[in-house]
């Protein structure tokens, strides 16, 4: 239960909102009928209160849905739009690793990209450049005196 807390809550608060807006949805739509002298029809009532909740969804839910959903897959498959910070980032730790590694650093570095997909897969924006791979070769260790 502690583990899932976040969506029990969201589950409980989505359940409870959802039962009010149909019951407040009931009342005012008996009302309206009782403003025209008809009874308020259940049937009618189902029908216009579905109707309304896909339309609030459909504007609401399903936009947010997509722009969450949508926006984490761009950054997951590595959209060079989501990569930009990384970019410096990595091409910093791949000098520092060239720097110290020594003869073995293109083979870790190589190790590495493949390990997280960066060959034959999402390549990092600006990752090829001549500057990114080259980066720390000519820098002499520090350790070495």
């Amino acid at each position: 239960m502690k583990r899932y807390a976040y969506g029990w809550i969201t589950l409980g608060f989505f359940l409870v909102s959802f039962g009010l807006h149909w019951l407040f949805g009931w009342y005012a739509f008996a009302d309206e009928a009782a403003s025209h002298g008809e009874k308020a029809q259940l049937s009618e009532y189902l029908t216009e209160m579905s109707r309304d909740t896909f339309e609030n969804w459909q504007s609401e839910f399903l936009q947010l849905l997509w722009q969450v959903v949508g926006l984490a897959y761009f950054l997951y498959i590595g959209s060079p739009a989501s990569k930009e910070n990384d970019d410096r980032l990595e091409a910093k730790i791949d000098a520092l690793l060239r720097m110290n590694g020594g003869e073995d650093a293109e083979k870790l570095i190589a190790d590495l990209d493949k390990h997280y997909l960066r060959t034959d897969g999402a390549a990092p924006h600006g990752h090829d450049a001549e500057l990114a791979k080259s980066a720390g070769r000519h820098v002499r260790h520090v350790a070495a005196g």
